[in-house]
This record gives structure tokens, C-alpha cells and sequence, in this order.
């Protein structure tokens, strides 16, 4: 009688909630100590002690030993707790273990549609849990778990029932589109780099504007002045012949006159007009 699943449940995908795990599995679940010691007359409200007590999830361990956390699985498959008091389960984020214990039960009892939108939140939560198998302990996450849960086929050594894909359910209409809190996170940042690229672009025209009437004032300010007034360069850019005095100086013979070097200094060449060649000839 304490093998026995509670009067009045419910069929599970068309059969007995117990048999969701496999016969193997179950038989030894019926013969361990554990079973036999701390899950019999549990209910659903003296269950959450156990499960409050668990160090680790897993299947089996060992010489094919079922763990404790597979043993109270098989103990919500036998009383069949209402909707209410698993969403309850779900919600003691302080006990991450029973967390783990209510999630692989909506997984394996509830429709499709509910499963993803259920679940899926858990994904929000990056706590650490341990994993026991036939190697021993493992360190896993409790996101990790959920996404297992969501996408492989068996997980603790049982066989998941058959999920239907998320994309089917969009077609049908029966679940919305997905929120990827990572999509979320790249449109932040893409509005953000927006605004950004934004300001930059605003200060970079200002700069060129600025540079633009500064440079604008620079030309104004070397440009000739009208007709009749002096042309005075301003730019700080001189040619060398400019700066450098000419050697080569060349004097006008007026000048020389004025000075009076040609009267004193008699000149050396001699000029013979073209008469006094000929004569000379």
C-alpha cells in the first residue's frame, strides 16, 4: 500500500504518474532505505522538510543506488500535489534544492505550453548546485539544469517525456514569442551607443565649425587691402630669399653719381667706339 499512487490522481500522458520513471529505477527507489525510512506517509507540506534537507541532485549513484532527490521525485509522482502548491515550491528561492526537485516534476506532469513558461524565468538563476552520478559529485548550475531540462531527452537517468518545440507552439498560438533578456541587453547597448555616436557626431560639427570661421578669420586677415593702401602680409610663412639679404647688390649708376664714386673712382674698362677702330685698322 505505500507503493501505491493516491487515490484520485490524475493519468499522466495516459498513464500512471509512477510510471514516468522507469520500472528499474523504481523498483530499487521501493527498496532503498531512504524510501523506506523518510518518505513514507509524506505529504505534500511535510515533504518541503526533506527536500529542505537535500545536498545535491542527481540519478542514480554507485552500485545503481538511487539518490535521495530521485526518491522524493517518485514520492510527488505517488501523492500528485496541486498545481498551487508546486508554483508555491517554486518560489522559495531561498531553498534551491526543492527549487530543483519542483522543477524536474513540472517538467515531467505539465503541458508543454506551461512547461516553457514556467521554466523559462528559472533561466534567471545562476546559483550553484551539486550533481551525483556513478563518478561521483559534479558542480553544476541551476540555469544549466533547466536548460536541460528544456532541451535533452533524459536528465537524473530518467527518460523525459516527449516535449513539443517552442516554434510549434508560436504557429499554434498557444505560447508568445521568447524575451531573450540578451537581446534585451544588445538593444540597451545599441541605444546607448547610439546616443553616443550622436553626441560625438554633434561635438565633431561644432569643432569643424568652429575651425572652419577660425580659419575663415585667417584668410580675411592676410587678403590685400582695397587700392591705395599698403599690402601688408600678416602669415607667419616668409620665403628664405626674403629673410636672407641678397649678396649680388646692384647699384644704379645715378645712385653712384649722387654719391659721387664715379667721378672719383675713374673706370677700368674703356669703351672704343667703332671709328677708331677702323682708323686703328
Amino acid at each position: 500500500m505505500a507503493n501505491t499512487t493516491v487515490r484520485g490522481a490524475l493519468a499522466i500522458h495516459g498513464q500512471n504518474p509512477q510510471s514516468l520513471v522507469e520500472t528499474v529505477i523504481r523498483n530499487r527507489i521501493y527498496e532503498s532505505p531512504y524510501w523506506k525510512e523518510h518518505c513514507f506517509a509524506l505529504t505534500a507540506e511535510t515533504l518541503i522538510d526533506k527536500a529542505i534537507e537535500l545536498k545535491s541532485i542527481g540519478g542514480v549513484y554507485g552500485n545503481q543506488k538511487p539518490t535521495e532527490y530521485l526518491c522524493l521525485l517518485l514520492k510527488l509522482l505517488q501523492i500528485q500535489p496541486e498545481k498551487e502548491i508546486l508554483l508555491e515550491y517554486m518560489q522559495a528561492d531561498e531553498f534551491k534544492y526543492l527549487r530543483a526537485l519542483a522543477v524536474l516534476y513540472i517538467r515531467m506532469t505539465f503541458r508543454a505550453a506551461e512547461v516553457y513558461e514556467i521554466l523559462e524565468p528559472m533561466l534567471k538563476d545562476y546559483r550553484k548546485i551539486r550533481y551525483r552520478n556513478t563518478g561521483g559529485y559534479t558542480l553544476t548550475y541551476m540555469d544549466e539544469f533547466v536548460d536541460s531540462l528544456l532541451t535533452e531527452e533524459r536528465v537524473c537517468d530518467i527518460i523525459l517525456p516527449r516535449l513539443t518545440k517552442r516554434d510549434v507552439l508560436e504557429d499554434n498560438g498557444e505560447i508568445g514569442p521568447r524575451k531573450s533578456r540578451l537581446l534585451d541587453a544588445m538593444e540597451g547597448k545599441s541605444e546607448h551607443g547610439s546616443d553616443r555616436s550622436r553626441s560625438s557626431s554633434r561635438s565633431r560639427s561644432r569643432s569643424k565649425s568652429q575651425g572652419s570661421g577660425h580659419s575663415a578669420r585667417s584668410v580675411s586677415r592676410g587678403s590685400p587691402s582695397p587700392v591705395g593702401s599698403r599690402y601688408v602680409s600678416r602669415s607667419r610663412s616668409r620665403s628664405r630669399s626674403s629673410k636672407s639679404p641678397s649678396r649680388n647688390r646692384s647699384i644704379s649708376p645715378a645712385r653712384l653719381q649722387s654719391n659721387g664714386v664715379l667721378s672719383s673712382a675713374p673706370s677700368r674698362s674703356r669703351s672704343i667706339s667703332p671709328d677708331k677702330m677702323d682708323v686703328a685698322a
